[in-house]
């Protein structure tokens, strides 16, 4: 590899030295030549036991294929193969019972349950689509998917279809009904949310007034809470948010002027830096980490063309509502973001040891996601992602 710059004993490609100097440290307040000096420390320290951890798997895998080898064509007998990998020490007898004390763990991590996604970071698009697909439309969904039936005239097919939307809308409705029950009431009846001394009184068909039969379920509100344009309703650490918008196409038809329901689906996002992507040499590590960087500080951006227009999308910004108190409420519209990084195997001539040799390249992808994740979480970060100030570093096995 051409073009090759010294630094801390390390030979580094040169694009990579430049984007870690020019665009990866900047606002970190870790100087270039510290940088460096650290990795190489690491990799005199944890290069040795990477080795060593693969020379032993290579070890295990032969001890295992010459057990199969042995027993090839003989009566499949669990309880030896069992006692065999525990005899070479693939596997090991349970330990003792143990409580996990790792702190500043953020709640998506630690205690929201909500669906992961896992993207690869090298397209900027598909990236920002799953960080911000932490909030989306459940009439979208179920419009634009099976989980509609087409019969009975709900063909999705061609413009918008009154009768798919009317079947969306009950299905919708009776999600309401599961997850958020009204007092005395049925959320297909409901005809207004106005929101009256901190709690939701709906208003129903009959005249009467619904409130929420778990009072605390409703999380906030945007608008006059009159007649509020959003109304904020939470179970089990997630959300759900109920438009209402009179003059929406869907809004006008409804009796409650209800124009979506949005969902707090996608928590967490891992951005691949493995499985999914091909990155081999210098050029695509800086494509890869030019990415990662762009989503620690919040300023990747990608060009998409829909329906002959062309637009940028970026992260979502926060969702601003206000609580039943009637104070402040901001609530994350990103998923939580994790970084994939290569596993123990493979190495990159992307820098070069004081030998000459590759170095592991997850423990490359791992010092350089790190320091640019200090963009997020460091003493001058945004806390945009991690708001209890972690990284999550996901490694394959």
């Amino acid at each position: 590899m051409a073009d090759r710059v010294a630094a801390g004993g390390l030979s580094i490609a040169a694009n990579l030295y430049d984007f870690i100097h020019d665009e990866a440290l900047p606002g970190t307040g870790i100087a270039p030549d510290q940088f460096w000096i650290a990795f190489a420390a690491i990799l005199d320290d944890l290069a040795p036991k990477n080795r060593a951890l693969l020379e032993k798997r290579d070890a295990l895998q032969g001890k295992i294929d010459a057990w199969y080898r042995e027993h090839r064509g003989k009566a499949s007998d669990p309880a030896a193969d069992k006692q065999f990998l525990r005899d070479i020490g693939y596997l090991l007898r349970e330990g003792e019972t143990f409580t996990i004390g790792t702190e500043n763990v953020d709640a998506e991590i630690a205690t929201i349950p909500g669906p992961q996604l896992v993207v690869p970071v090298t397209n900027a698009r598909y990236a920002l689509n799953a960080a911000n697909a932490r909030w989306g439309s459940l009439y979208d969904a179920l419009y634009g998917t099976d989980a509609i039936s087409q019969d009975g005239g709900a063909e999705r097919s061609g413009g918008y279809n009154p009768v798919r939307g009317a079947k969306v809308i009950a299905w919708a409705r009776n999600f309401l009904n599961d997850s958020a029950p009204l007092n005395g009431g049925n959320w297909a009846d409901v005809t207004g949310l106005p929101i009256a001394g901190g709690a939701l009184q709906a208003t129903t068909k009959d005249g009467g007034a619904a409130g929420l039969r778990d009072a605390g379920q409703l999380a906030g509100y945007r608008g006059d809470p009159a007649a509020p344009s959003a109304v904020l309703l939470k179970k089990n650490g997630l959300h759900v948010e109920i438009v209402i918008d009179r003059e929406h196409e869907i809004g006008k038809t409804d009796p409650a002027g209800i124009a979506d329901v949005i969902l707090e689906s996608a928590v967490t996002t891992i951005v691949d830096c493995e499985d999914s992507v091909s990155a081999v040499d210098a050029d695509d590590k800086v494509i890869v980490y030019r990415n990662w960087l762009g989503l620690m500080r919040g300023d990747l951006s990608a060009a998409v063309t829909k329906d002959g227009k062309t637009f940028t999308r970026r992260l979502n910004g926060d969702r601003r509502y206000i609580a039943p108190d009637g104070s402040a409420l901001t609530l994350p519209a990103r998923a939580l973001m994790l970084v994939r990084t290569s596993a123990l195997l493979l190495m990159s001539d992307a820098v070069l040891d004081k030998r000459g040799d590759p170095v592991p390249e997850g423990l490359l992808d791992d010092f350089v996601t790190s320091a640019i994740a200090l963009h997020d979480i460091g003493p001058d970060g945004r806390r945009r992602n991690s708001r209890t100030g972690s990284i999550y570093i996901v490694k394959p096995k």
